[in-house]
């Protein structure tokens, strides 16, 4: 049987080529207003997952 990528996490975090998982991170998406320039420069971007984690979302994201 084929396997299937969990359709929720692939939309949220995604593979580099060394096998990596990287993540959008939080607290850039409203309410941006009162957040300083330089603190919402540092929420863009991507980070790596947490390696405690990282077996979980390989399981859900096979490929």
């Amino acid at each position: 049987m084929k396997m299937k990528s969990h359709k929720g996490a692939s939309k949220r975090f995604a593979k580099t080529g060394s096998g990596k998982i990287v993540r959008r991170k939080a607290g850039k998406r409203h309410l941006l207003s009162h957040k300083r320039h330089d603190h919402k420069r540092r929420l863009s971007g991507t980070a790596v997952v947490d390696a405690t984690v990282t077996a979980t979302l390989n399981k859900l994201l096979p490929r």
